[in-house]
């Protein structure tokens, strides 16, 4: 069965390609400025923008009806590391600027946050798909899961192009072939 959680866990492998990248970069201190602005580009459009957006505005308030509550428990923990995940990226984007205007130490910076997004989303990617969602999949019916899928799609209709995400999962593929990244996404 096609479930709103297993959409969500899809996206997570798209997100955990784009972290590999983001790791790889780091290690090398790979300063390749267009690079690291078209992630910052996937993360605000797609792994926020989508990903977190599905969450926040769909997923997360239909747990609230079956008793999951936003203030506390695995979906407080879940929006709080959404705020960190947003302030990490605006970490990288401000020192993108700095070092594009010629304080190459900003690159320090942009690391360093690149760093703290990659472990912060990689422990969050395992609470969601291993504990909160499994915890919604043993609350959530067969018609409630179609119809929060329905409700995704609907969203992605609305926020995106014809081809929706497609177009981020394949500057995701871009960066991954063109830095040669193996497959760890499962690490």
């Amino acid at each position: 069965m096609n479930t709103a959680t297993g959409n969500l866990e899809d996206d997570h492998v798209h997100i955990l390609r784009l972290i590999d990248v983001m790791e790889f970069i780091t290690l090398n201190k790979i300063s390749d400025v267009n690079h690291l602005e078209i992630i910052v580009d996937i993360i605000r459009n797609f792994a926020d923008g989508l990903h977190h957006a599905k969450e926040e505005n769909l997923f997360f308030p239909f747990l609230a009806t079956k008793g999951f509550s936003p203030q506390e428990g695995p979906v407080a923990i879940m929006l709080n590391e959404h705020v960190q995940g947003r302030n990490f990226v605006k970490g990288i984007s401000d020192n993108i600027i700095l070092y594009k205007n010629g304080n190459k130490s900003a690159s320090v910076e942009i690391y360093r946050n690149m760093n703290g997004y990659s472990d912060l989303l990689r422990n969050h990617i395992a609470k969601e798909n291993n504990i909160l969602f499994r915890m919604a999949d043993n609350v959530l019916s067969e018609s409630e899961h179609n119809q929060l899928l329905y409700r995704f799609g609907e969203f992605e209709k609305v926020h995106y192009s014809s081809s929706g995400p497609k177009d981020y999962i394949k500057m995701i593929e871009n960066l991954v072939t063109f830095y040669e990244i193996q497959d760890q996404a499962s690490q």
